[in-house]
């Protein structure tokens, strides 16, 4: 007899059926319930990126500080253009998206009330700028849940189950919408179209370990020395 309390499809609610869970992921990962404050987790990867300097930084915060390119814990429009340049964006789309980058995630981040004129964005402070409508593998605290990590791949993976074509990526992003979350759709959809046009292969697939590569920005290193030694 099955236990009830650990299904994961109800009969009566259809979508539960389109959008499965990964009931082996116990089995497969130590405590992947446990969000990890340092290091992008998952089945492949139970200890994270190989040989990366953590520097003490949560998940988001490696995220981010790729674009801090003088390392002073603060990212100005200026480096973001610089870091969106180095991963082989084109001026116009670095310049624009370093601008609004800035007006989104720039206040949140402040140590104070005042906006900054120079809309910088404080890495220590980057938990503040979590946008909603998202995947959530980023707690509320900038840690890494292996668990909704999984849950994208296993809800959504449905040609590849380690990997999303572009329509699937746009479906997940239509599902995780939350309602009225107007800022939060625009920028979901802005942050997966723009990994997808950077970080799709040749078959138009956007594979598994890439996605675990950006939420700790180790993808952004990746791409950015596959680009100077080419």
């Amino acid at each position: 007899m099955s236990n009830l309390s650990l299904e994961t499809v109800a009969p009566q609610a259809l979508i539960t059926s389109q959008r499965k869970l990964n009931p082996e992921l116990q089995e497969q990962l130590p405590k992947p319930y446990l969000a990890r404050a340092m290091a992008a987790v998952d089945t492949t990867h139970p200890e994270g990126s190989r040989g990366r300097n953590t520097r003490g930084m949560s998940v988001l915060q490696q995220h981010a500080s790729f674009f801090d390119r003088n390392g002073d814990g603060v990212i100005y429009p200026w480096e973001t253009f610089q870091g969106l340049r180095a991963i082989g964006l084109g001026y116009f789309v670095s310049f624009a998206l370093s601008i609004v980058f800035g007006l989104i995630v720039s206040y949140p981040t402040q140590p104070g009330w005042f906006p900054s004129p120079l809309l910088s964005i404080h890495i220590k402070n980057i938990h503040k700028g979590k946008h909603g409508s998202d995947t959530q593998v980023y707690d509320t605290e900038g840690r890494f849940d292996p668990s909704k990590f999984d849950a994208i791949f296993s809800k959504f993976g449905q040609t590849k189950p380690n990997a999303l074509t572009e329509d699937e990526v746009n479906t997940m992003i239509k599902d995780n919408r939350d309602m009225y979350d107007f800022v939060g759709w625009a920028t979901a959809r802005l942050e997966w179209k723009l990994l997808y046009k950077v970080a799709k292969d040749k078959e138009g697939l956007l594979q598994r370990e890439i996605v675990r590569a950006l939420f700790d920005g180790s993808l952004f290193e990746r791409v950015h020395d596959t680009k100077k030694s080419s």
